[in-house]
């Protein structure tokens, strides 16, 4: 490839004088200098000074089969030789988009049989949004436009989903956020639940948020609430039991639909192909991406419930799309994605083994380190509390310091673990086997001492 003929300093200049990256500190970044990944195979990923790191992220949570499968590059190629693009606007399909849609209504919920595209979980959350509104509005009842979601929930990037998401260091550098949006507290046990106060309590009270901004707000005037089954990027915060019952009583008793973002938490990653499965939630969307392909290309998409779609589709013209809705390439590519899923088996591993295994061996290495506050996990997702206190749960200070040590040891000795606020978080590939988690727990192990010698010099 054309790049191969350039130096990393030479990468590295053409980046800093041209490439505004996605969700960074860009001073920061141009002091310490930018990573250049040239290559990836398996479960590692490969810079251009020759380090091997173990991707404990899938990427951007999107990996899920690992990487260098030929055999989706392959499909790739073939579709891209035989139909490389067309639209689906003009009363036109195509194989890729309409199997992949029989697909998906078989592996989703009963009640879920429709998809419409897109190419990122923000736009797919931009068209629930657009869609759950629109639905109420060909009933009569367009008053009924307020979602409800909650705090430190992420949902994208767009400006809609943005006004959506709970991140309220997003909130602050949007300007004004859209109307319409109500947020409420986050079940987050850890920091929020009482002192005395039961997982299951805490779960029916983080529900009753919901109830009461439902009835602030008048039941008539709320068309919705949004939520993650798991929240991912708000530091995989994992609700207790009691809540998505109580949610899901909730949504049907004032009539507010329920839409469920599965944008990370899709395609496996809770031991279910879909996390609703994990945790008996009857949605009436779900927004999926990322592991839909596996990232290997970008793909998203809306699954539509029944009583929706009903409406929908005697509701004359909806003016809504986008130039790559159902990509061809992009739709064989997923194809193929859910056949390796399906035939390596990879969901039940997570179910049976790898996704215990990891929370088990997380806590086995790190549970007694003066660092940690907490370690939690579902399925290949897990969190590490990173506390000066234990006991107290007392923070370091300034404000995520402290993780963003554990994250740069982590990665400097061959781990890519994130740093969300004090939390450390992780989301590895599927193809993860007991022996990684032990390898990458090791790595963990290092880093936490690492940052501890320097955090109590």
């Amino acid at each position: 490839m054309a790049y191969k003929n350039f130096s990393t300093e030479q990468l590295r200049a053409a980046d800093h004088a041209h490439h505004i990256h996605p969700f960074t500190d860009h001073q920061e970044l141009h002091e310490v200098g930018v990573r250049v990944v040239t290559g990836a195979d398996g479960n590692y990923i490969f810079d251009s000074e020759g380090n091997r790191i173990l991707d404990g992220m899938a990427g951007l949570w999107c990996v899920n089969v690992g990487y260098g499968r030929d055999e989706l590059a392959d499909v790739a190629c073939e579709q891209m030789k035989e139909l490389a693009y067309y639209n689906t606007f003009f009363k036109t399909t195509h194989p890729a988009v309409a199997l992949l849609s029989k697909r998906l209504a078989e592996l989703a919920p009963a009640n879920i049989n429709q998809v419409f595209y897109g190419a990122s979980g923000s736009e797919s959350n931009d068209t629930a949004i657009r869609t759950v509104r629109h639905f109420w509005a060909l009933q009569g009842k367009p008053e009924k436009h307020i979602i409800i979601s909650r705090n430190d929930a992420y949902h994208g990037s767009t400006i809609a989903a943005t006004s959506m998401g709970g991140m309220s260091a997003m909130h602050g550098q949007l300007g004004p956020m859209l109307p319409g949006f109500k947020h409420v507290m986050a079940p987050y046990a850890y920091e929020l639940a009482e002192d005395g106060e039961s997982d299951e309590d805490f779960g029916l009270r983080a529900a009753k948020a919901v109830e009461d901004a439902i009835l602030e707000a008048g039941a008539e005037n709320v068309a919705a609430f949004v939520g993650e089954p798991i929240q991912g990027a708000g530091g995989v915060k994992i609700p207790p039991a009691s809540y998505w019952p109580e949610i899901q009583r909730i949504c049907k008793k004032y009539d507010v639909l329920l839409m469920i973002d599965e944008v990370i938490t899709g395609f496996g990653r809770t031991g279910e192909w879909f996390a609703c499965e994990s945790m008996g939630i009857e949605p009436d969307t779900i927004t999926v991406a990322k592991a839909i392909t596996s990232g290997y290309q970008p793909l998203s998409a809306v699954l539509v419930g029944d009583r929706m779609a009903q409406v929908l589709a005697k509701g004359g013209e909806y003016y809504h799309g986008y130039t790559y809705s159902g990509h061809p390439v992009c739709c064989a590519v997923a194809m193929a994605n859910l056949d390796i899923l399906e035939r390596e088996g990879l969901i039940e591993r997570v179910k049976k083994d790898t996704g215990p295994y990891l929370v088990q061996r997380l806590r086995e290495v790190l549970g007694d380190h003066p660092l940690t506050g907490e370690i939690r996990g579902f399925g290949l997702l897990a969190a590490i509390e990173i506390v000066k206190d234990p006991a107290t749960k007392e923070r370091f200070e300034p404000a995520g310091h402290a993780a963003g040590l554990v994250r740069d040891h982590s990665i400097a000795n061959g781990l890519m673990m994130r740093a969300v606020g004090e939390t450390m978080i992780l989301s590895p590939p599927l193809t993860w086997t007991r022996d990684t988690i032990d390898e990458a727990a090791q790595i963990a192990k290092t880093a936490f001492d690492l940052a501890q010698g320097e955090l109590t010099a």
